[in-house]
């Protein structure tokens, strides 16, 4: 079995030029150029050219991703490479656990910042958390890969990254291996590639120790946390930093799946070391409890043929978020998701409307095309990206209050979001 363990390189640029969103439009990912630069809050994202060479580094950059671009940073899943590019769908066929008898359901208390902290040694806590992470292995007719998952039920539900296992959709396989050495082979409960999250579940297994999930909230920038997976395959490796910041959106690629063109985070930021493999590894507080699901490196040049390791850059979905979605991954299996229902733009000073779908949330809300986006309840939006990544921070039917700009005038509007399914 081959393994590939490359990094797929962060979106080089964005060319400023968005397409339009209808309601007819499928909802997921086409298969595409899995580089595309063009954000659509319908998750529809279109085939783009290859991407230019970064600006100079004398031209000022935006905040958020633009900056990671403008550094000549490559953000890239963190999971190993899966071999061949398949289109898959979501395995509807599978059985879900009732989300009572997992973490999802039980495990619902508080986060403290690192001023109010247990204050537990990063020794102790790894030694407590080591039993509730996982290593996964997939394995395709073309090669295989590699990925770390959180174990939310004692009978073997876990949480992981969806280009993880996504090519183990189409006949490949996934076995899990525990921290006591023993392994289980795994199928998959619900995938969903708009937020790179999917559940699985180990066979024939129980008594395993469910990870006690925290909120993502209540973190602090400067906060220890610590890293849990399986980087380049070294099972069970521990690392430590801190939150470098909050709210920080991240597009990303897929590395091996077709279906994966390009996901939007709204990522806790980490110096913590993550690598290939960290891929669905938890996050964890010095209190124990997961706050987000690595996902994501930023690297200096990485390629296929050429990667680089972690720099300090590393990149986790919030937990509260993640919770969310596997919570419907398994009790349906899909997932659905805040939308505004608009197509969107980078602006000089916020995120620019395009195209309102009739009905929509922004439509409802008398939101119009040319509108630039200032701020989500009150969070700043500084283009495009930033704009998405706010809103699917949020729950369908969730309100929140848009500061917007039109023709040179400040306004203030709440929209409550809709859904995508």
């Amino acid at each position: 079995m081959t393994q590939q363990t490359g990094l797929p390189e962060y979106p080089s640029t964005q060319d400023g030029s968005w397409p339009d969103t209808t309601p007819t439009e499928p909802q997921g990912y086409r298969a595409s150029d899995p580089w595309s630069s063009e954000p659509t809050e319908s998750h529809d994202e279109p085939p783009a050219p290859p991407a230019p060479p970064a600006p100079p580094a004398a031209e000022r950059p935006r905040r958020g991703v633009t900056l990671l671009v403008a550094v000549a940073l490559a953000a890239g899943l963190v999971g190993g490479g899966a071999g061949a590019v398949l289109t898959n769908a979501l395995d509807d066929n599978a059985t879900s656990t009732p989300s009572s008898s997992t973490a999802l359901g039980r495990a619902t208390g508080s986060t403290t910042s690192s001023g109010s902290s247990s204050g537990q040694s990063i020794e102790a806590v790894a030694g407590a958390v080591l039993p509730s992470v996982v290593s996964i292995q997939v394995t395709t007719a073309n090669g295989g890969g590699e990925g770390s998952g959180v174990i939310l039920s004692a009978d073997g539900t876990i949480l992981t990254n969806n280009h993880v296992v996504a090519d183990a959709a189409s006949g490949g396989s996934l076995e899990v291996a525990f921290n006591d050495g023993s392994t289980a082979k795994a199928t998959i409960v619900g995938r969903d590639p708009v937020t790179d999250l999917a559940v699985i579940k180990a066979v024939g297994v129980s008594g395993l120790t469910p990870a006690t999930l925290g909120r993502s909230a209540d973190l602090q920038p400067g906060e220890t946390v610590i890293a849990i997976g399986s980087p380049l395959g070294l099972q069970g490796t521990v690392t430590s930093g801190i939150v470098s910041a909050l709210d920080r959106p991240v597009r990303t690629g897929g590395a091996g799946s077709a279906e994966s063109a390009s996901t939007v985070i709204d990522a806790l930021q980490t110096d913590a070391a993550i690598n290939p493999g960290n891929s669905g590894g938890p996050l964890v507080n010095l209190d124990g409890q997961v706050v987000g699901i690595n996902s994501a490196i930023a690297t200096l040049g990485g390629s296929a043929s050429g990667q680089s390791g972690s720099i300090g850059l590393g990149f986790s979905i919030p937990i509260d978020q993640a919770r969310n979605i596997a919570t419907q991954l398994v009790d349906t299996g899909t997932a659905k998701h805040a939308l505004l229902g608009v197509s969107v733009q980078d602006a000089s000073t916020g995120a620019g409307i395009g195209t309102v779908s009739p009905g929509g949330a922004a439509a409802k809300a008398g939101l119009q095309n040319g509108d630039v986006v200032l701020k989500v309840d009150g969070r700043p939006v500084d283009g495009a990206d930033s704009l998405i990544a706010a809103i699917r921070s949020h729950q369908p039917g969730d309100s929140v209050t848009l500061d917007y700009q039109r023709g040179g005038k400040d306004s203030t509007v709440p929209v409550t979001l809709g859904s995508d399914g």
